[in-house]
């Protein structure tokens, strides 16, 4: 092929129509045009040949390696920067290959349309991802946009998530965008199920305020590091529960055994406190926590786990923990600025060749707590945590970090 460049263009609902000037004129001067056969069909007729290489990648690729030396265009839905065509072409061919003009993408126009944020939003097309796998990344996603198909239709998926109990979203299917016969539902899941929509369609659900998560049934499956969404948690999510991977690490430096007596200050919806009763389930664990609405959280994630040595203690430190039996290990978790006091005040409760671990989240905690740790004899270390869940955005593999936290660990190191 020669060095001129591959134009890459978005094409939208509306076609030729809602080309700009500079994509009229590029495809007016072309003499080779690459594209599904929909997108072929909304261009309309043109003095370049028209080749529908349908809608796979590879299959693009090879008319592309194979095309003869003349100006190219290749035609996709809306932005085809937009986990789309124009990353995989500018991998297979060099970026000084390829000019893209984008369209708006219908994704981009439904969340616009419903007046809502996708910074954040999990996004995902049916067309590729199993039902079951997009049903649980929804149930703790505050806002998703999903590409719908013809066999799964926003209704299939409305009668899915209210069948498994996950109704506390507000839902939009947005149809046709961008041509005459445009339209937006919106309506509660329950009122979808018996719905019928057009087969060009999004739709978006966005979550109802201050509604807890509704967990799957699995509780008790794991004796530890149990998926974060099997909990019931508060809103936000981000940050008010330990995860399960810091929880694991967490727990394995508290060193429990089948008889511990554990304290959890600060216990929250009560994560860490469960586990650690599964882990010392001859023991026993006192969970400490103030806030009232937390504490009936941690109660019933407690009762959903069938832990019986888990014992609630409403209150705040160290009043609350004043009455309580001397522990093996204490776990303290938060991001008030009394962390550091509160495992001050805690160390010298522990039993002989105790453990205490803190989870922080700022460098100003992780600082006072070393501090406080070091204040006694015996062994402390501390942990910057970075991490990263691989989640599916569309048919691209990308990454969601968690918020760096830091973990401590202080033991009496003496016999």
């Amino acid at each position: 092929m020669s060095t001129e460049r591959i134009h890459i263009i978005g094409v939208g609902d509306d076609g030729w129509e809602g080309l700009t000037g500079q994509a009229r004129r590029l495809i007016e001067q072309a003499e080779l045009i690459l594209g599904p056969a929909d997108q072929l069909e909304r261009l309309g007729k043109t003095k370049a040949s028209q080749v529908d290489c349908g809608l796979g990648l590879d299959e693009l690729i090879g008319k592309l390696d194979h095309a003869p030396d003349v100006s190219i265009i290749v035609l996709t839905s809306g932005d085809p920067l937009f986990y789309g065509t124009a990353r995989f072409l500018c991998d297979r061919f060099g970026k000084e290959r390829i000019a893209v003009l984008p369209h708006v993408s219908s994704m981009q126009l439904a969340f616009a349309r419903v007046k809502e944020s996708w910074e954040e939003a999990y996004l995902t097309n049916l067309a590729n991802q199993s039902l079951d796998r997009i049903i649980e990344r929804i149930r703790t996603a505050e806002k998703a946009g999903i590409f719908t198909t013809e066999k799964i239709s926003p209704s299939t998926v409305a009668k899915t998530l209210v069948s498994r109990r996950i109704d506390y979203f507000h839902a939009y299917v947005c149809e046709n965008l961008g041509s005459p016969d445009e339209r937006v539902t919106h309506a509660d899941l329950a009122e979808l199920v018996d719905q019928r929509f057009s087969p060009l369609n999004v739709m978006i659900l966005v979550r109802k305020p201050a509604v807890p998560d509704r967990p799957i049934s699995e509780a008790g499956k794991r004796l530890f590091g149990n998926p974060d969404e099997w909990f019931v948690q508060t809103q936000p999510k981000r940050g008010l529960l330990t995860p399960s991977e810091v929880r694991s690490m967490a727990l394995a430096e508290l060193d429990l055994a089948p008889a511990s007596v554990v304290w959890d200050v600060g216990a929250g919806s009560g994560s860490v406190s469960i586990e650690a009763a599964q882990i010392a389930h001859d023991g026993k664990v006192y969970s400490i926590e103030m806030d009232v609405e937390d504490f009936e959280l941690l109660r019933i994630n407690a009762d959903r786990f069938g832990v019986q040595n888990l014992v609630p203690v409403l209150g705040k430190a160290p009043e609350a923990w004043e009455s309580l039996e001397a522990p093996d290990a204490i776990f303290v978790g938060g991001t008030g600025r009394q962390v550091a006091k509160i495992v001050e005040m805690a160390l010298p409760r522990l039993r002989p060749r105790g453990r205490l671990v803190a989870h922080v989240s700022s460098l100003d905690n992780a600082h006072d707590v070393w501090k406080a740790m070091n204040s006694l004899p015996g062994n402390a270390q501390v942990w910057m945590l970075n991490l990263a869940r691989g989640i599916d955005q569309l048919d691209h593999l990308t990454f969601e970090p968690l918020t760096p936290t830091f973990l401590l660990r202080w033991h009496d190191s003496h016999d």
